[in-house]
């Protein structure tokens, strides 16, 4: 979760679990632990976030100047912008390198000042410190907005799904742009493969998401051990089978898999 970016806290922080991580995995600090790698211990998009933004090529402004630009990158010219973007990418390289060895040397002089610490008090640290989040807890879903009541769409936004409502979040941002208990909640349901409807109150919001089943049931799920009712889903075609109702709630804050990972379902056997 940390690691994927789906915490969103400063890099203060960030150095601080990735300290309590190599607590709990190899004790007090040694040069003679096994170090795990820098991206099983701080989140990579972090470090990619601090080197300089790739150069935007201008767009040719006529025919002629394109058909020009066509037969000189077939030449020389081809040739030196190869060389140019090699040079770059070696540069990015580099900085990446040094913005990764500094921020290891900051993980590990924090290493050093929990020594001493065990392994269950470095977890319950960590566990601590995520907790901090108000959103801990959701299961996170990576969505486009469509039509949206906090701004114009579509907007790539984190479906947050919690035990007692609903979050759409910024990426990145601790704080919900909105938040909808589920009793403003009218109604929710598939408008088709791709497409997740959720209706609440007089407002009804469209989001793109390749995992619209799994949103659906996590919010059945949340439904029936509030209690409540199901509600109705008027956009699933009369012939769907019904969903079975699971009885064991996800815990803890964790994204929903994509599609390369595979979740069992909430309330089997499986951990």
């Amino acid at each position: 979760m940390v690691l994927r970016g789906y915490v969103p806290t400063s890099e203060e922080t960030l150095q601080t679990l990735a300290a309590l991580r190599l607590q709990s995995l190899n004790s007090d600090f040694s040069t003679h632990a096994p170090f795990p790698r820098l991206e099983e211990l701080f989140p990579p998009h972090v470090l990619h976030a601090r080197l300089p933004p790739l150069p935007r090529r201008a767009p040719a402004k006529c025919r002629g100047a394109r058909l020009r630009a066509g037969l000189l990158a077939g030449g020389l010219w081809g040739q030196a912008l190869a060389k140019q973007r090699a040079e770059r990418d070696q540069r990015l390289r580099g900085r990446l390198r040094e913005e990764g060895a500094s921020t290891m040397a900051a993980i590990v002089e924090k290493w050093k000042l929990l020594q001493g610490m065990g392994r269950p008090e470095a977890m319950a640290a960590y566990v601590a410190l995520v907790r901090e989040w108000p959103g801990f807890g959701s299961t996170l879903f990576d969505v486009d907005l469509q039509a949206s009541p906090v701004g114009p769409g579509p907007q790539r936004l984190w479906l947050g799904i919690g035990a007692k409502a609903v979050s759409l979040y910024k990426p990145g941002e601790p704080e919900p742009l909105d938040s909808f208990c589920y009793g403003r909640i009218s109604s929710f349901g598939a408008s088709d493969s791709s497409t997740f409807r959720l209706s609440v109150e007089d407002r009804d919001l469209l989001f793109e998401t390749s995992q619209v089943d799994e949103i659906a049931q996590l919010l059945n799920t949340y439904l029936a051990s509030a209690g409540a009712q199901r509600l109705p889903r008027p956009q699933e075609p009369p012939t769907s089978p019904p969903t079975l109702e699971p009885t064991v709630l996800p815990q803890g804050l964790c994204p929903a898999p994509g599609p390369w990972q595979h979740r069992p379902p909430v309330g089997s056997s499986h951990s």
